[in-house]
Order: C-alpha cells, then structure tokens, then sequence
C-alpha cells in the first residue's frame, strides 16, 4: 500500500496547516521575540569596524540568502528525509522547533554576535556564561566546523566522480578519482575562506540559496501533481519507523536542521558582520530559520508521500536511503519534477554541500582568530589560520578517501554536539535577557528543552555511553537522566535569577 492511496490524491491538510502556522508564526512570534530583544539604531559592526574582509556591508536580501544557504545547505533536506521514517509527526516538530526553539536560537545568536562586536559564537557565549563555557565553546566549534567542512568536501567529491564517470571506468581520466576533486573543492574552500566575503560568498550564494527554495517548491507542487497525498498527523500519532527507533529523543536529534541546529550559531556571525542596521535582524536570522523550517516541511512531506508503508511503518523509504541521501534526493525530485528536477538536484546535492562547507571554514578562521586575539585584515594574518585549518581538512578528507580514516569516526559524534552547542547557546540568550531585565523565558523554555534531549540521547544512543551494552536504547535509564539534567540546568539559572534580584534591590 502507498501513502497516495491512504488519504485520497492530493489529500495533505496537515502538510498545508503546518506550513500556514510557520508562515503565521514568524509574523507574529517572530515579532514578540524581536520586540523582546528591541533592535534600536545603534551602529553595526559592519559600519564602525568595516576592514573589508570580514566586516562589509550587504544588502538585506543578499544578508538573508546568504545566511539561509549557510545554514541550510542540504541540512534540512537530508534531515527531513530521515526524520520522515517516524511519520507525519516529524511535522510538529519541525514546525514549533522552528519557531519556538530554532527561530529563537538564530536569532538571539546572530543579534547577541552583532552586540558584541560581531564576535564568534564561543566569545559570545564566554562573555555571558563564564571563561569555562567560553573554552569549552572554543573547542566544540572548532571541531564542530571542521567536521563539517570536511564533510562537505568528500561528500560531493564522490558524486561528481559518479557524474563524469558513472560505470566507473575510468575514461575521465585524473577527473574519475575522488580524490581529484576532492584537491579542486579544498583549493577552493581555501580561496573562499581567505578573501573578503562580498567576493565569492555576497555575490554567487544568493542565486544558489534561491535555487535551493526553488527546488523545495517545485517538490511541493510536484506531490500533489503527481497524485501524491501526503498522509495525515491526526492518522498516523504513532512512530512509523521501521526499526522502532524511540521518538524521544531520536527524532529531535535526527531533525536537526529544520528544526533547531548549533551549527547555525556559528554562522550567524558571519551575516551579524554584514548588517547596516540592527533592525534587519530579524528577517535575516529568525527569517532564514523559518524559511529552512518550510524547506524541511516539505522534505519531510516528501518522505512521507512517495513511498510505500508496510504494516504502518516506512519501510520504502527506508530501502531508498540505504542506496545513500544523495540517491534519495535524485529520486524525489525526478519523481515529482521530472527532467527539471534532475538538474535542480544536480545542483542541491553537489553545490549545497559545497556553500555550506567553504563558510564553515571560514567560521573556524573566525573562532581561532577571536580566540587568538588575531586581527585579519592583513592576508599574512588570515594565512596563519587558513593553512592549518585547511590542512586539517585535507587530512580528514584524504584519509577518509584514501581509507586510512573512517568516514563515520569524523561526524560519529555531530549529532549529539550539534544540539548541545544550541542548547548551550539558548542558555547564554537566557543570561542576557535575565541581564537585560527582558522577558528571559523565550530562551528558557527551548534551552530546557534541548537539555532534556541532548541527555537523553548521550545517555542511550550507540555512539555515546550507549556502547555500553546496559545503557543503548534504555529508556528506563536514559529518559529520567534527560529530565534529572533539564531540572538541574534549570535550577542553576533560578539560583542566577534571584541572585541578580538580591544584588539590584
């Protein structure tokens, strides 16, 4: 049986109600948290230190295509697509985690970053939680970002190997070896890291960043064209997962990008340096958050329409991701745009890794320099950074490449980190605003949230202390551990509260 046969040809109420209520919510919640923080006329980083590498003023629009492809990137496709297997139910998550936990988690990192002189996240959250967390920051994004540009290198080099010589042949010549491009993508990534960012990032990525929402509407129009129905939340309130992972808290680890992801925080202060007012803060972050969160709604959707269930659970889609993501992308897109969508998915699957990989680098070169102390208008200064950064890189990719390095030890750990970075941000906006005398509980709520769920899943998963045999998948364990910690992180930020009201009275 196939999802177009359980609701009727077209049926996808839920799909349509979810994606009204993100729209709906970043007019409205998305104002209330904006006129919380009160973005006011005050100078920009952008203005007042502008060293034409780093600090460079943009235009609004370019500021919010930008940050959504460096956020985005295949994000929050690859992550709808797995999230599907739970079912329908992924789209409450994407929807309210959007914007009530990932909308707030951009936005107060971009505006606390453009605050604080445009600083790297890790500077940010010190300055607010204290030189520990401001070390441990330091380090969790570093490693962060360079798991993630190398990611986005070898990835896409093996597709493009596939793209020039599919049969494996060899008749491309040097061009048939991963490695090859693999060299090309990091002589590039090292470009785009060095020079200043209105050269390569401010003037193509806006074209590639509408490409990606073209892709995600074309797929949006293309279900119900094709006889897809996208099946209902209120008939599926149970998980479809073929291999009965638990929802809690798989899925809102899964569903990263989408929903809520820290990497987002490390980009946010790329775009926090480009701003002419503060005021454009919240189209730029809580906007491009919103916008991803509609690009995963529909992967998600996708995931859920165009494959069959067996016995209630996902199983077709789960046997399309074996071949690997990519193939899943190619394969929706040419079922519901045909020739179209096979070049738009050409570009998704190999351009998008790409985007999003060169501005994690950079990122790195900005978390070391802040950390370092190291100015970078001088090209001396930012080449102390970017060899070594880039030289890590390389080691990675090669030697995942070459065989020497497991592709799966260099991002076992990301998911997990990825969400305790928000968490530990979310945590930080909530210091600031409690500092500010502003209404603290916008962060609050979603940082507990994400304490609870970045400990239930370290507790349980099988690449965390669930490789021991007693603890993997024991939710008898692992679900009081998440609230126990939610509890104490929260109990230590009420302490704060009242400290701070016994100092002002």
């Amino acid at each position: 049986m196939y999802c177009l046969m359980s609701g009727g040809s077209g049926a996808m109420i839920s799909f349509v109600v979810c994606l009204v209520v993100l729209v709906v919510g970043y007019f409205t919640y998305g104002r209330f948290v904006d006129n919380v923080l009160g973005p006011d006329d005050r100078d920009t980083p952008a203005v007042t230190i502008n060293d034409g590498v780093d600090y460079v003023v943009m235009p609004q629009w370019k500021l919010f295509l930008v940050e959504l492809l460096n956020i985005a990137g295949l994000g929050p496709i690859f992550g709808a697509m797995q999230g599907a297997l739970w079912g329908p139910i992924v789209f409450l998550w994407i929807t309210f985690g959007t914007l009530f936990a990932g909308g707030v988690h951009d936005y107060i990192s971009g505006m606390l970053s453009e605050r604080n002189n445009g600083q790297s996240i890790s500077e940010v959250t010190g300055t607010y939680l204290g030189l520990t967390m401001k070390n441990i920051m330091r380090v969790f994004s570093v490693v962060l970002l360079v798991m993630v540009g190398t990611v986005f290198a070898v990835g896409p080099a093996g597709l493009l190997v596939e793209m020039v010589d599919p049969q494996g042949t060899g008749a491309a010549g040097a061009f048939s070896a991963t490695t090859t491009w693999l060299a090309i993508i990091l002589a590039y990534y090292f470009v785009a890291t060095f020079i200043s960012i209105d050269k390569i990032i401010g003037r193509i990525y806006p074209a590639f960043g509408i490409c990606l929402i073209l892709m995600a509407i074309g797929v949006a129009i293309g279900m119900p064209l094709n006889g897809y129905a996208t099946p209902e939340i209120w008939d599926h309130l149970y998980s479809m997962h073929p291999e009965a992972t638990p929802v809690w808290s798989f899925m809102f680890i899964t569903v990263a990008c989408g929903a809520i992801s820290g990497f987002h925080s490390t980009q946010a202060p790329l775009m926090a340096r480009c701003m002419k007012s503060e005021r454009q803060g919240r189209f730029v972050f809580y906007g491009a958050m919103v916008a991803e969160g509609v690009i995963a709604l529909v992967w998600a959707a996708a995931g859920c329409s165009l494959y069959e269930v067996t016995g209630g659970l996902n199983m077709g889609l789960a046997e399309v991701l074996k071949s690997g993501q990519s193939a899943a992308i190619y394969d929706v897109c040419i079922r519901t745009m045909g020739s179209v969508g096979v070049i738009l998915a050409m570009l998704g699957v190999v351009v998008c890794p790409i985007t999003s990989g060169d501005t994690a680098f950079r990122s790195a070169r900005l978390t070391l320099a802040d950390w370092l102390k190291l100015d970078q208008e001088r090209m001396v200064d930012r080449l102390k950074l970017c060899i070594p950064v880039l030289g890590v890189g390389a080691f990675l990719g090669f030697g995942n490449t070459l065989g020497f390095l497991s592709y799966t030890v260099i991002w076992r750990y990301f998911s997990w980190t990825n969400q305790t970075l928000a968490m530990i941000v979310l945590w930080a906006g909530a210091v600031y605003l409690l500092k500010e005398r502003k209404n603290f509980w916008i962060c609050v709520v979603p940082a507990i949230f994400m304490s609870a769920v970045s400990a239930t899943y370290f507790c349980m998963a099988p690449e965390c202390l669930g490789m021991i045999p007693a603890l993997a998948n024991n939710t008898a364990v692992a679900y009081p551990v998440g609230v126990i910690v939610a509890l104490l992180f929260f109990g230590l930020f009420w302490r704060a509260t009242h400290k701070r009201e016994a100092t002002v009275a």
